[in-house]
């Protein structure tokens, strides 16, 4: 029997969060249907509960075999599809390379707080940047320093970070994406790097339905 995925969402001009599955998903060839919770609404919380107890998206749930399996948690669903889709190499065959790709991977899953809350995700926008603090920069530096010596390293064996498309890069979008918002500096090979990610068909395709959500008027709630 073939297993029904469904992936349910945040609103798509900025919940980071959200989109790293969503590409991993895409690179797989499933097909899976899509939930979006629009984030920030009295509603919300409610609506996320009645697909995961955890109370946040994203959300992957597998129906197979008269079960359903919810698996949330970027990470968590990132692996889940590496370990059922083994075909779509979604981490590197070497594992030397793989070793160094859930380091990032991870790295970028439990660091760069103050970048995320400095450069809050907007894929839709090109806006100007914030004034940087030391601790902004420093994730900055970081992120383009590890960039840089991987794509050095295995770029050239397929334009991503550890050659061919990984969770690393999912792991990773959406920081490409804020660079591009807030009109980061970057090396050349970096640069090079965020055009590719951003010319993934799955990622137009979350920009598109992003500028969506901004021409309806979406907006981050105020308190």
């Amino acid at each position: 029997m073939t297993a029904r995925y469904t992936l349910i969402v945040g609103t798509k001009n900025w919940s980071s969060w959200s989109l790293r599955p969503y590409l991993a998903l895409r690179a797989t060839g499933a097909a899976f249907e899509e939930v979006v919770i629009q984030l920030d609404r009295p509603l919300t919380k409610s609506e996320i509960l009645a697909h995961s107890p955890a109370g946040r998206v994203p959300v992957l749930k597998i129906d197979e075999a008269g079960e359903t399996t919810t698996v949330f948690d970027s990470l968590a669903i990132c692996e889940t599809l590496a370990e059922r889709f083994p075909k779509a190499d979604l981490w590197p065959a070497d594992w030397r390379a793989r070793a160094m790709a859930r380091s990032y991977a991870a790295e970028m899953h439990s660091g760069f707080a103050a970048l995320r809350s400095t450069l809050p995700m907007d894929i839709a926008q090109i806006l100007p940047a914030p004034q940087l603090n030391d601790a902004v920069k420093a994730d900055i530096a970081r992120i383009l320093e590890a960039w840089s010596e991987v794509l050095a390293r295995y770029g050239k064996d397929g334009g991503f970070l550890f050659g061919r498309f990984s969770i690393a890069d999912c792991m990773y979008g959406p920081v490409v994406t804020r660079f591009l918002t807030y009109g980061i500096a970057l090396p050349e090979i970096v640069e090079a790097y965020c055009a590719r990610m951003m010319a993934l068909p799955a990622m137009k395709d979350w920009l598109e339905d992003a500028k969506k959500e901004v021409a309806a008027g979406l907006a981050r709630a105020m308190t």
